[in-house]
């Protein structure tokens, strides 16, 4: 199991598993031990597989260890620490909250260190929410907790299927779309943010995909003199957000 995996609930047994899907809490990662006869297995899968969550089947012996126990009758569940909001929510309270809506999204961010240090500059300055893939991103987890300093509990977090969709869906709400990559042809202090604005930011070492960077209106870069031609993500997402801060004259 991994380092953000052990971060997350895990919630074993059949009924409980099944309550969690019916009920439609957040299960990222459903773990199944190989040979399992349960009735209700079945059932189980087939909505895991509807609601496209991922599934893993694994030996009995490694699931004990996963759960910490052997009463887990084959089956366990990961779940997110933190609940999302769905993204028509978080777009609607921003237009009623903030003249400029500010949404940051996040293209593969891993580190959850990095994200709770996001939510946390993202709550500093007031942003209306945040938007991250189902997969190849870390969730909001109890590390991403703690590292946001209490800013989870004020910074709403939208979980959607696509981003490069999603992209369409905010550019119909007004946003304009901007990209933090060093292929940019604009500084980042040269863009006008007096306007609803879609912050686009890269995980670590990939940075922003190429499909999402050709769906944005702008591209920006930071400046960069040393011999590390990258910035860590959280860092540059506080910078990005600072400038559209001051522009749009909240301080």
């Amino acid at each position: 199991m991994s380092e953000n995996e052990q971060d997350k609930q895990i919630i074993i047994g059949v009924n409980s598993v099944m309550e969690s899907l019916v009920a439609n809490r957040e299960i990222e990662q459903l773990y199944v031990a190989e040979g399992t006869k349960h009735a209700r297995v079945t059932e189980i899968l087939q909505l895991a597989k509807n609601r496209r969550i991922k599934i893993n089947s694994i030996a009995r012996h490694n699931l004990d260890q996963i759960v910490g126990s052997d009463k887990h009758q084959g089956v366990a569940a990961i779940i997110a620490a933190y609940s999302y909001l769905p993204l028509e929510v978080i777009i609607k309270r921003a237009r009623d909250s903030r003249k400029y809506p500010l949404l940051i999204m996040l293209d593969g961010l891993e580190d959850p260190h990095n994200l709770g240090a996001i939510l946390r500059t993202a709550d500093v300055v007031a942003a209306s929410g945040i938007i991250i893939p189902e997969r190849r991103s870390v969730g909001l987890t109890s590390t991403v907790a703690k590292t946001s300093a209490g800013a989870i509990e004020h910074v709403p977090v939208a979980r959607v299927t696509n981003l490069v969709q999603t992209v369409k869906r905010v550019k119909d709400e007004g946003y304009w779309i901007v990209g933090a990559d060093a292929s940019g042809t604009s500084l980042y202090t040269e863009i006008d943010y007096k306007m609803p604005v879609c912050l686009v930011i890269g995980g670590e070492g990939q940075g922003v995909s190429k499909l999402l960077l050709s769906k944005c209106d702008y591209i920006a870069k930071l400046p960069m003199y040393g011999s590390v031609n990258s910035l860590n993500a959280s860092v540059a997402t506080a910078i990005f957000l600072y400038e559209i801060l001051r522009q749009q004259e909240l301080i």
